[in-house]
């Protein structure tokens, strides 16, 4: 049978003081006063002004109870407890069998952990302290209580004996987490403990111990750490339980390192990584992913924590961004301080001035840092001087290689260590159910801006950026845009001119190829394409790339470029390639279409016949004129999002019924960008969601909306009425909203 620990408050029964050898009568009392740490309360506060009748007025420690015992004998009082104390007895009764032996167990429980306490506080022999540990551990593992502190005790005074005996032998140390590796197996180490095994595998990462024992802690540590990222920059790197208990953090990591030290290396980390997933397609534990990824991004700042530190004597990157002029306002050289290990850094006075090539070295321990400036670079960055608002990321780290390089060279160690985390990190890309949840966990670029101005640590995890470039997946591969307006994501850091980018721009046109494949064909990316990117899209259209040739077709359709210069030089561009020109003479033919189309006019009501596809509706408005239509009827087709881009054509068009149609969140976004009159929309059972309903409260002239039987949600419902003033005819039976 099974016991809990008695806890405060939870005694009622009966007590009395009396000689060993004499029993006098029971009394009783309501419930103890409070159950201390280290002693046994006997007597109830409120029971104070009693007559003398054996409540005791003064607890008893702990330490003070010489034995425990069942009373047995015959015609002996219900299920009481004798405890044998210096002068006397006390007699406990419980109302019933099974709350005495709960009372037995964690008196019997209390009294020898102070024995062992006090037995393990001064060892003398340490072949006596191994075989107390080994007792203690037993006694832990065989009580019928149910606490988290049996298990914890042992662990707590083990790691008080080994934090104030440093002169143990190795042996002594593999010998010690051995006998506590039971205890492990079901509890988190200590802090104390944590170090201690911190220690362990920096020393001897190739011990057996580190294998055997280790391995099955990490592994509950990762399955059962609770990581929370709902913070920012500090909740990414050290997760909820990270941040009270740092040192599992830290534990983790070195045990991961020891791992990269044996010889196999990577493979050993790989086959691990391997075994926290499991051999199945989907990863049975959702915290092992949040955990790993908090490991990592800890263990990479940490490369660069020493670097950080430094920055008080380092150019800052607003510095980089300004030129670094003004050389008086140089900060004077000053020793390496340790600073809170903070992932933001504080942006520094503009310094540094002169009309010739200098360079700038700082040196600190492991890092030297050079960063080149000239005159004519100065003089194009000069006009943002004067801001002294802290400076974009991309922006800051976005300098042109003529006008500044900077460089970090990281000691071996660092080397190693952010080798080895970075292909952790490449290790979680290539698992398919990881990569969701990875992607939304690196999107806020949770990395020091060291790290992104670090060569080496961009180049390798280029191969990340790129498995979410290539995964199909909306909720993947649109993690690479910001996360929020105003902040720049890896679209950005990876694009030509970004401080990552280390290619011709192949990474960024595969990155526009899925955006744009996906949900993304819309004005407002665009525009903001346009308005960053316009020559990098038409460096590469002049090399032939198809999706840069693409976009520029689109920008000219949609209208996005308004200088007519601009317009001319992308004409150009187009022109010059095959594939340039091909494209552009079917835009050509389009807007003729188009035209010809408005001018001709046409039905203003139609009707697709039941199981008509996009195919049956693109031929159908390729034969005729329909620049007058305003009524459009494709209920009961097999219609989906793909034929958003021949209704988009419609300009006329102010109702449209999709009832029981394949129509999906796509083409909802494409409907909202381009027919803004639509005044009547059915999308009764249809798949649209919230992620594409929400895209209709742009489309203000909408007065009648039917959204029955959809993935409509409560939130969304309240938030189109609020958007759409003119809506007035609403039905969303059979929704969440309903």
């Amino acid at each position: 049978m099974r016991y809990k620990l008695l806890q405060e408050g939870d005694i009622q029964v009966c007590v009395i003081r009396h000689p060993r050898t004499f029993l006098s009568k029971i009394l009783t009392a309501k419930f103890l006063r409070r159950w201390e740490p280290h002693h046994l309360a006997l007597a109830d506060a409120g029971l104070a002004s009693a007559t003398p009748t054996g409540y005791m007025e003064n607890s008893i420690s702990y330490s003070a109870i010489e034995d425990v015992q069942l009373l047995s004998w015959e015609n002996a009082p219900k299920y009481c407890l004798q405890l044998t104390v210096p002068g006397g007895t006390v007699l406990l009764q419980a109302a019933n069998s099974y709350l005495r032996d709960q009372w037995f167990h964690s008196l019997q429980w209390k009294k020898k952990i102070y024995k062992y306490k006090k037995v393990l506080s001064n060892p003398s022999r340490w072949e006596v302290v191994l075989k107390e540990i080994r007792t203690l551990v037993d006694m832990a593992l065989t009580s019928p209580l149910q606490d988290d502190s049996i298990h914890q005790a042992p662990l707590e005074i083990v790691s008080k004996l080994l934090s104030e005996n440093n002169s143990l032998t190795t042996q002594d140390h593999e010998s010690i987490i051995v006998a506590i590796a039971p205890l492990l197996e079901n509890n988190h180490p200590p802090p104390d403990l944590c170090e201690f095994f911190c220690k362990h595998c920096r020393e001897r990462p190739r011990s057996m111990v580190v294998i055997e024992v280790f391995t099955p802690v990490v592994q509950r540590i990762l399955k059962h750490n609770m990581a929370c990222f709902s913070g920012f920059t500090e909740s990414l790197l050290f997760g909820q339980d990270f941040g009270k208990c740092p040192r599992l953090r830290l534990f983790t990591q070195e045990y991961i390192l020891a791992l990269n030290e044996l010889n196999a290396g990577m493979e050993v980390v790989k086959k691990f990584i391997h075994s926290m997933h499991g051999p199945t397609g989907q990863c049975p534990h959702p915290r092992v992913l949040p955990n790993l990824v908090a490991v990592c991004l800890a263990a990479i700042y940490s490369c660069y924590e020493e670097f950080i530190n430094s920055r008080d004597n380092s150019p800052s990157l607003k510095e980089i961004r300004n030129g670094c002029q003004q050389q008086c306002d140089r900060k004077p050289n000053l020793p390496l301080r340790l600073l809170h290990t903070s992932p933001d850094l504080v942006s520094q006075e503009v310094a540094l001035t002169e009309s010739r090539l200098k360079s700038v070295i700082v040196t600190s321990n492991e890092i030297h840092v050079e960063v080149e400036r000239n005159n004519t670079a100065n003089q194009k960055l000069t006009a943002n001087v004067g801001n002294d608002s802290e400076p974009n990321l991309i922006d800051c780290l976005m300098v042109s290689p003529t006008c500044s390089t900077m460089s970090i060279e990281l000691s071996a160690q660092a080397d190693r260590i952010l080798g080895c985390y970075v292909e952790i990190l490449k290790m979680l890309s290539d698992y398919d159910d990881w990569r969701p949840a990875l992607a939304s966990l690196l999107q806020p670029i949770p990395f020091p801006k060291e790290a992104l101005a670090h060569e080496k640590f961009t180049k390798e995890l280029k191969y990340v950026i790129q498995r979410f470039a290539e995964d199909p997946r909306q909720e993947v591969h649109s993690c690479l845009l910001s996360v929020r307006a105003g902040k720049d994501g890896w679209f950005q850091l990876y694009s030509p001119g970004g401080v990552a980018c280390d290619d011709d721009g192949e990474l960024f046109a595969s990155m526009v190829h899925i955006l744009m494949g996906s949900c993304y064909k819309t004005k407002k990316f665009l525009l903001s394409l346009a308005e960053n990117k316009l020559g990098p899209c038409m460096l590469l259209a002049l090399r032939g790339n198809q999706t840069m040739v693409e976009i520029l077709c689109l920008m000219l359709e949609y209208n996005i470029i308004d200088n007519n210069d601009t317009q001319l030089q992308i004409i150009s561009t187009l022109e010059s390639t095959d594939v340039g020109k091909r494209m552009y003479e079917q835009l050509c033919d389009r807007q003729r279409e188009l035209k010809e189309l408005q001018r001709k006019g046409g039905p203003t009501r139609l009707t697709l016949p039941s199981k008509s596809t996009d195919a049956d509706l693109a031929r159908l408005l390729s034969s005729g004129s329909f620049g007058n239509l305003e009524n459009l009827s494709l209920a009961f087709t097999n219609v989906t999002s793909a034929c958003a881009e021949h209704l988009i054509k419609l300009p006329s068009l102010k109702q449209l019924n999709l009832w029981s149609t394949q129509f999906g969140d796509a083409g909802l976004r494409l409907l909202s960008e381009h027919l803004t009159m639509l005044q009547v929309l059915n999308l009764c059972e249809t798949p649209v969601t919230d992620a594409g309903l929400l895209a209709l409260s742009s489309m203000k002239s909408l007065c009648s909306l039917n959204m029955n039987s959809t993935k409509l949600s409560a939130d969304t419902y309240e938030d189109l009425k609020a958007k759409l003033p003119n809506l007035k005819e609403v039905d969303v039976r059979y929704t969440e909203a309903w």
